[in-house]
């Protein structure tokens, strides 16, 4: 009997150290969208700083290409930003909810 229950603790265990670590994955996917956006933010940064070295309507054909580009990354690491915030939140709730079914393990699972 107490192997049996043993055994079961150790896969509940496993359980959570399977969720952890998606969430760690989540956690990398969001650091990896807060890395995208700073590129578009320094590109920006650097065409203000830079702005009065050229003229606006005689760059333009490089300004809208490179805006577009920078749209589409904002957009890109907001959605991951967003995606990796919803997936930690429902490994959270996976979580409780183990910790809710087993609570003679709970006080051990973070």
């Amino acid at each position: 009997m107490n192997s049996e229950t043993d055994e079961q603790n150790a896969i509940i265990i496993n359980e959570v150290q399977l969720v952890l670590a998606e969430k760690r994955t989540s956690l990398a996917v969001m650091r990896t969208g807060i890395a995208v956006l700073a590129l578009p933010l320094s590109v920006m940064s650097v065409l203000i700083a830079t702005s009065k070295y050229y003229d606006v309507l005689h760059v333009l054909h490089l300004l809208i290409p490179l805006g577009a580009l920078c749209a589409a990354l904002v957009a890109f690491s907001a959605y991951l930003i967003i995606r990796s915030m919803i997936r930690m939140l429902r490994y959270d709730r996976l979580i409780h909810e183990i910790k809710l079914q087993h609570s003679d393990l709970g006080k051990f699972i973070a």
